[in-house]
């Protein structure tokens, strides 16, 4: 489990994990990245009142660097990877190691469901869990049991993560993608099985939730530059809602200022049909019970899911053009994090 700045999920986090029911031998190796929060002195408690759960630095605060310190140091065959802001539901673990048997796959992951505390964090979670929102990912929105492209964290045969090399630790986001693609490449099963469920606690605030997903889009379009068309089609979706967005401000300001006038203005309006559907499915969504029971969680609906889709497609289109380069999700990061 990688761990920066999560001083409200951490414990529970840890908990849902100790908890979980095996037959055999297992730890929990927590990678502490430079938390400001208060971090630190719960993880130090909980591997003091539990021999189980071992602390190692992770000065560097990448995810792949913790996840392959972590994975380094573990020492039983079977790593389950665990996020910091989520809980595993009881019995997942033996689950998913049948399933690992069962299906002689590699990797084995299960269903995101996310939840939230708040209004905003619940409109959220609700997006992430709908097809309008994120969609796609089976485990997002489930879906039948078999091979998949990639897994949610993963339940992983150390072996082979061993003979693939680990994570690449070049790439901060989609990490998981791209091992899931080099597991797949070595001839290994990667396994959706949708009995298999993890609470996830999404961001709190809307500028964490942008800064998130504009860095998440920026190495996805890393790796669209470095894996061309084995990357799924869905993920050019938002991209091209942000081209349309600038393509219709584009002919906006031409038919403000008489540029376009007449006939070709009557037809440049064609730009807007696209958008004005996407604003109708949006606010349909919003005014649905999908989006939550009540009035406040729909109304950050109509803010949450375009913020998704245009902060995603912005850092996608940057990423695709010129590469992720340095860049950072600081949606974690507290004012005097250190940047890694």
């Amino acid at each position: 489990m990688p761990v920066l700045n999560e001083r409200a999920y951490l414990e529970r986090a840890v908990q849902s994990v100790l908890e979980q029911e095996l037959d055999g031998p297992a730890e929990v190796v927590l990678a502490l990245g430079p938390s400001t929060d208060g971090t630190d002195e719960i993880a130090e408690r909980l591997a003091a009142t539990d021999p189980r759960v071992r602390l190692i630095a992770n000065p560097e605060a990448d995810i792949p660097v913790g996840l392959n310190l972590a994975i380094r140091a573990a020492i039983h065959p079977t790593i389950v990877r665990v996020d910091a802001h989520s809980e595993l539901e009881p019995g997942y673990t033996r689950r998913a190691l049948a399933t690992l048997a069962a299906t002689r796959a590699a990797n084995v992951g299960g269903v995101m469901r996310a939840d939230g505390r708040t209004p905003f964090q619940r409109a959220v979670a609700r997006a992430y869990n709908s097809p309008i929102g994120l969609g796609g990912g089976a485990y997002h929105s489930g879906g039948a049991a078999g091979p998949a492209e990639s897994a949610y964290l993963g339940v992983m045969r150390r072996a082979v993560l061993d003979e693939v090399g680990l994570f690449d630790e070049t790439i901060r986001r989609g990490e998981d993608w791209e091992l899931n693609l080099r597991i797949r490449r070595a001839g290994y099963r990667v396994w959706f099985d949708p009995a298999l469920a993890v609470t996830y606690w999404p961001r709190e605030r809307w500028s964490r939730l942008a800064r998130q997903f504009r860095s998440t889009g920026t190495w996805r379009g890393e790796l669209v530059r470095r894996y061309g068309r084995r990357n799924s089609l869905r993920f050019f979706a938002p991209p091209a809602l942000v081209l349309l967005v600038l393509i219709a401000l584009v002919v906006g300001l031409l038919q403000t200022t008489g540029v376009l006038a007449g006939t070709a203005a009557l037809a440049a309006s064609v730009v807007y049909l696209p958008l004005v559907a996407y604003a109708l499915l949006v606010l349909g969504y919003a005014c649905s019970r999908r989006a939550g029971p009540g009035v406040r969680e729909r109304l950050w609906t109509l803010v949450v899911i375009p913020t998704m889709h245009l902060a995603w497609g912005s850092g996608f289109l940057i990423g695709a053009a010129r590469g992720a380069r340095e860049n950072v999700d600081t949606s974690r990061l507290d004012r005097n994090t250190p940047l890694p």
